[in-house]
C-alpha cells in the first residue's frame, strides 16, 4: 500500500493506493481471468505488463467546467476535481491550463469542457473548448494565446473554428520513447487536437513497436485515426488501406498517407461499412485498434468472412477483448501471442496486443 496525497477517486484512480509493482501484477491478473471466463481460454503464461511513469504520462485530457471550476470528474459523478493533484498531465500542462483560465475568467462558463492535446515532447500543445449550444463566442473575439498553448479551438453548434495560434500537433517516429526506436521508419503524423492519438507519451512508441512486429505483408487498418500504425507501414514499405470513419481523424490520417499514396490507400468510412465486403486483395493481416466498446458483431462477422491469415487486436479494455477473442476463436482463429502495455498508471485499466492467426 502507499500514501495517496489526492482524491483516488479523481480523474479514475482507484488503484492510486496499490503500490505499482502490486498494479502490474493485478492487471495481469485481470487479462488472464478475462480470458479465462470470458474468452473460454486459460492463458499457458502469465502476461507481462510494460510499466510505465504514473506522472505527467498523459498526452490528451478532457477537462471538465461546471461554474468556474475546471478538472476531472469524480469517478461516478459529474462532479469537478482539481486536475492538477492527480499528476496525470505534467506541470508544464497544468501551468498553461491555468493560465488559459486566467484568461478566460468567469468566460470560462461557455465551455462545457476543454480537451488538452500536446506532442509527446510537450513542444505544442492545442486547447479545444466544446461550447454550450447558443453560448455567446465574444470571449474567443482576439484572445490572447497564454504561454505554453499554441492553439485555441472552439467547437461550437455551427461547426469549428480557430480562435489563436495554430490547431497543429506533430509528432515524429523517432522521438517516441521506446527500445526499438532506432530501428522504426522515418515518420512524421500532423494531427490536429481533437483528432484521436494514443495517450501515454512514454509507451506509445513501444505500442508502434509491437504492432510493426506482429504486422508484415499486405494490410488493412481498421479504426486507424491519424495513421499511427498505418502510415509506418507504409514508410516501411508495406503495401496497405487504412478505415477512420471520425472526419477530423479521417482528414488528418489522409495528409499524413500523402508521402506514401502509391501504397497506402485510406477511405473515410465506418469500420462496419468497410468490412461488409472483402476486399480486392486479401490482406496478410488485419489491424484492429477499437473504441473501448470493442468490435461490434457485424465487425467480427465480416472480419471472418475474410479468412485473413492474421489479425493484431490492439485493446484498451480487457473485458471487451476477451468478449471478442471468444468469437474470433470460434472462428478459426488461435490466440498466438498477447503482451500489455500499462497506458493507464494507477487504474484498472491496461492496454494489450493480441494477435490472432488464422488455423489452416
Amino acid at each position: 500500500k502507499r500514501q495517496v496525497t489526492s482524491d483516488p477517486l479523481c480523474g479514475g484512480r482507484t488503484f492510486a493506493h496499490i503500490r505499482y509493482e502490486r498494479q502490474l501484477s493485478l492487471k495481469a491478473e485481470i487479462i488472464a481471468d478475462a480470458f479465462r471466463r470470458i474468452a473460454k481460454q486459460p492463458l499457458e503464461h502469465p502476461v507481462t505488463v510494460v510499466p510505465s511513469p504514473d506522472t505527467g504520462y498523459r498526452l490528451r485530457a478532457r477537462l471538465h467546467v461546471d461554474k468556474n471550476a475546471l478538472g476531472f470528474y469524480r469517478e461516478g459523478s459529474h462532479t469537478v476535481c482539481a486536475a492538477g493533484p492527480t499528476g496525470q498531465l505534467s506541470a508544464e500542462t497544468m501551468a498553461a491550463v491555468e493560465r488559459l483560465h486566467g484568461v478566460f475568467g468567469t468566460s470560462l462558463q461557455v465551455c462545457t469542457s476543454i480537451l488538452v492535446s500536446e506532442t509527446t515532447d510537450g513542444a505544442s500543445r492545442v486547447m479545444t473548448c466544446a461550447v454550450h449550444d447558443k453560448a455567446r463566442l465574444d470571449p474567443f473575439m482576439g484572445i490572447t494565446l497564454p504561454d505554453g498553448i499554441t492553439g485555441i479551438v472552439v467547437q461550437a453548434t455551427k461547426g469549428e473554428f480557430l480562435a489563436a495560434g495554430a490547431d497543429q500537433l506533430v509528432d515524429h517516429s523517432a522521438t517516441l520513447p521506446g527500445t526499438a526506436a532506432a530501428g522504426r521508419p522515418s515518420v512524421t503524423w500532423t494531427r490536429r487536437g481533437a483528432s484521436f492519438f494514443q495517450g501515454n507519451r512514454f509507451l506509445v512508441g513501444a505500442l508502434l513497436d509491437r504492432v510493426l512486429a506482429a504486422a508484415e505483408g499486405r494490410f488493412v487498418d481498421l479504426y486507424a485515426g491519424v495513421g499511427l500504425f498505418a502510415v509506418s507501414l507504409a514508410a516501411r514499405g508495406q503495401s496497405g488501406l487504412a478505415i477512420e470513419g471520425d472526419p477530423t481523424s479521417a482528414g488528418d490520417l489522409a495528409s499524413n498517407a500523402v508521402p506514401y499514396e502509391e501504397r497506402l490507400g485510406t477511405r473515410p468510412v465506418s469500420v462496419e461499412s468497410a468490412v461488409a465486403a472483402p476486399p480486392h486483395v486479401q490482406p496478410d493481416v488485419v489491424i484492429v485498434d477499437p473504441p473501448r466498446t470493442g468490435l461490434s458483431p457485424g465487425v467480427v462477422a465480416g472480419l471472418l468472412t475474410w479468412q485473413t491469415p492474421r489479425i493484431v487486436y490492439v485493446s484498451c479494455d480487457v473485458p471487451t477483448l476477451a468478449r471478442d477473442a471468444n468469437r474470433l476463436l470460434a472462428g478459426g482463429y488461435r490466440l498466438t501471442s498477447l503482451e500489455a502495455l500499462d497506458m493507464f498508471p494507477d487504474t484498472p485499466h491496461v492496454e494489450c496486443v493480441a494477435v490472432f492467426d488464422r488455423v489452416a
